[in-house]
């Protein structure tokens, strides 16, 4: 055996020596990976029927939210109704205001003159009254004097 052939039996030997250190670790890990791979696996069994509860009720969401679209359509629909009657009324108040001036104007002057002849009449009647009983005192005053005088 000459130097060449030492020389490779100790590299060969000393590869041997490394892939037997290297082969521990090698097999460790392979044990980790396996039940990295088992807890990935069994999160996987857990965690399907759990998403499709979500599925579920993220249909039954989906569904509601539907309806009360379709119920907020037809609130809506019937506040547009709403609006348009609010409008036709709005019109006929306009309206009925304008008509309760008309009436008020046309019904207010003769009835200010009306309530005026009242008025004049009573005062009259009044001052009637009182010259009739100023008449009446002044007469007696009359008789007393002469009555005094004689």
């Amino acid at each position: 055996m000459d130097g060449g052939e030492i020389a490779a039996l100790i590299g060969a030997g000393a590869f041997a020596m490394l892939v037997l250190v290297l082969a521990v670790p090698i097999l460790r890990l392979r044990h980790t990976i396996d039940a990295a791979t088992r807890a990935i696996n069994d999160l996987n069994d857990r965690t399907e029927p759990m998403l499709r509860n979500v599925n579920l009720t993220i249909e039954g969401v989906n569904t509601t939210l539907d309806q009360v679209h379709t119920s907020l359509d037809g609130v809506n629909v019937q506040l547009a109704k709403v609006d348009t009657i609010t409008g036709h009324v709005q019109n006929v108040s306009a309206n009925v205001a304008n008509l309760t001036t008309v009436v008020s104007a046309a019904a207010a002057n003769p009835l200010v003159k009306v309530a005026a002849f009242g008025y004049g009449v009573r005062k009259a009647a009044a001052a009637r009254r009182g010259a009739e009983e100023e008449r009446e005192v002044k007469d007696v005053l009359r008789a007393r004097r002469r009555a005094g005088r004689r």
